[in-house]
């Protein structure tokens, strides 16, 4: 697999389904909405990300996850496993039983919390990782969770280290995301992660997106990203803009749940703490939200 090519489409950021009573992951859910996806032409999967509420998992069941995630692919789309950490140790670790189990990669975030007190700080926080770690690396950029964005320059030079394959960019700037791609090189992958403007990164050289909605409509996602240089795929943007205003107010992982379930597609939206359920008038609107996506998908 060139996993650079396979990465070029729609990559899709996995909920972690949880059994209302219990918290535990709901295995079987995680299956079936992996088979959704797969069946509707989705090009990755990218296990354990922000909207799979990593953060809430212990280190075990972030494993199981990336097990079944591998598992339920069955090596027909690319596997990124998540593996963001704050120490060096702990996110190759987490890379090194990624590639024991068959992923493709590991997406690693800048060091959270403690911020770097210089750019460089996090240059070689990523070169220490990439230089052990037995698979590509996808960096992500995700400066609301981190504290701070990773500096182009940074990029830039990761961008010539021979494991270091791509990014993630979902701090929602697209002046920054240009400046990415404008610095990189041409195999260097380029993903769009704030929804709200995958046409725009499409039209203006992103090689993809990697975006939490496509979980909730996977072959309107797809489309997008075939039309985007015309009409249709401005159409298909202007029909996500509500649901991703929702997630926006309501917060992406529990959003996207209750998106889910309203399609069927999950028996239950429970989330975990700090997380909580979206409320009832927000589930109207993502409801709404929905039905009008799925009709814009027509």
């Amino acid at each position: 697999m060139n996993l650079q090519q396979a990465l070029e489409g729609i990559t899709t950021p996995l909920v972690t389904p949880f059994e209302p009573d219990s918290s535990d992951v709901d295995e079987p859910a995680f299956r079936d909405l992996i088979e959704h996806l797969l069946e509707n032409d989705i090009d990755g999967l990218f296990p354990c990300g922000t909207t799979g509420e990593f953060a809430s998992l212990a280190p075990a069941e972030r494993r199981r996850v990336h097990e079944i995630a591998v598992d339920a692919a069955g090596g027909e789309v690319p596997v990124l496993a998540g593996a963001a950490a704050t120490t060096v140790d702990e996110a190759v670790a987490y890379a090194e039983h990624a590639a024991e189990i068959g992923a493709d990669a590991a997406v690693v975030t800048e060091p959270y919390f403690h911020g770097p007190n210089d750019p460089a700080g996090n240059r070689r926080f990523f070169e220490a990782v990439a230089d052990r770690s037995p698979l590509p690396i996808l960096l992500y950029n995700i400066p609301p969770c981190t504290g701070g964005s990773i500096a182009v320059e940074t990029i830039s030079a990761l961008a010539d280290h021979e494991n270091v394959v791509g990014i993630k960019d979902s701090s929602g700037d697209l002046e920054y995301f240009l400046s990415v791609v404008r610095r990189t090189p041409d195999e260097f992958v380029v993903l769009q992660g704030y929804d709200a403007l995958l046409v725009p990164a499409l039209r203006m050289g992103a090689d993809g997106g990697l975006n939490a909605l496509s979980n909730v409509a996977p072959a309107q996602y797809g489309e997008l990203y075939e039309t985007a240089d015309d009409d249709r795929g401005a159409e298909l943007q202007d029909a996500i803009a509500p649901l991703f205003d929702a997630c926006a107010a309501h917060g992406f992982a529990p959003a996207t749940k209750t998106a889910l379930e309203h399609r069927g597609l999950l028996p239950s939206d429970a989330v975990r703490p700090p997380l909580v359920e979206v409320p009832a008038d927000g589930r109207n609107a993502i409801g709404n939200a929905v039905d009008g996506l799925l009709e814009g998908g027509e």
